[in-house]
């Protein structure tokens, strides 16, 4: 059993004393992968880069403070990859991907386009550009996981208040087609549907820092573990952790029946 956790900080140092580490260190994950760390990697402490028990690898946007994934992991990769191999989204740290013995695992940043028209098309241009990146991947010998905020939430259920979001970054037709294609066409599995294909209130992973969004429940389900067709039927459990706060988002575990 693979047990592999995804995570949105919004800030690594900020979530760090939140308690994230603390509670990942009793987490029983195999493999932790979180997203918009929002650090440079000298701005890390040993704790940040190594907590107990685990490896880190990360990577970092040039912009201070903004974006950048890391993975974690408790065993060696065999081969760490950062990037996606395009200079625009690779200059803002959205992908590092880790091979293991039996399984590959990626933490990936999709672009948000809320703040306005220029984000929104950066982030047509990252979709476009990570059909490729899912060619890659299907061509895997072994199993795939992509772990990660990927700012789309697919279908109504997946949102509180999708009919005041149909206008908006993050639930417009055209992202909600290609997610519904890397799923319905590509064949990925969307690991915690999966599991609970008709769960609406218990689903969201993001809240607004806005009005009293997290203690309305008012959310969205934006982060997603994405497996490969060779994982179908291995997905064992999948949850959302709310019993603490570290962040907007809230981590996803999976665990898989399959091996690191």
């Amino acid at each position: 059993m693979t047990r592999i956790i995804s995570a949105n900080l919004n800030g690594i140092r900020s979530a760090h004393t939140k308690g994230f580490f603390n509670w990942m260190a009793h987490s029983g994950a195999d493999v932790v992968c979180v997203q918009e760390i929002k650090a440079h990697l000298s701005d890390l402490s040993d704790e940040h880069k190594a907590p107990a028990g685990y490896i880190g690898h990360f990577m970092a946007a040039e912009k201070k403070g903004y974006s950048g994934v890391g993975l974690y992991s408790r065993v060696a990769p065999l081969n760490v990859a950062y990037g996606l191999g395009n200079a625009e989204f690779d200059a803002e740290g959205r992908m590092v991907t880790a091979e293991f013995d039996n399984l590959v695992v990626s933490s990936i940043y999709f672009p948000s386009g809320s703040s306005g028209e220029e984000r929104q098309e950066a982030k047509f241009r990252f979709l476009d550009h990570f059909q490729g990146v899912l060619d890659r991947f299907e061509h895997s010998k072994k199993p795939v996981v992509l772990c990660g905020d990927w700012n789309i939430a697919h279908r109504e259920m997946d949102l509180k208040n999708w009919k005041g979001n149909l206008k908006n970054s993050g639930f417009l037709p055209e992202e909600r087609a290609w997610i519904g294609e890397v799923i319905g066409k590509r064949n990925w599995v969307d690991t915690y549907r999966e599991l609970y294909p008709d769960e609406t209130d218990g689903c969201y992973t993001w809240w607004s820092n806005r009005g009293q969004a997290y203690a309305k429940n008012v959310g969205w389900r934006i982060d997603y573990q994405m497996a490969s067709t060779h994982l179908k039927g291995k997905i064992k459990a999948a949850s959302v952790y709310k019993a603490e706060k570290f962040s907007d988002h809230a981590p996803l575990i999976v665990d898989y029946d399959h091996p690191l």
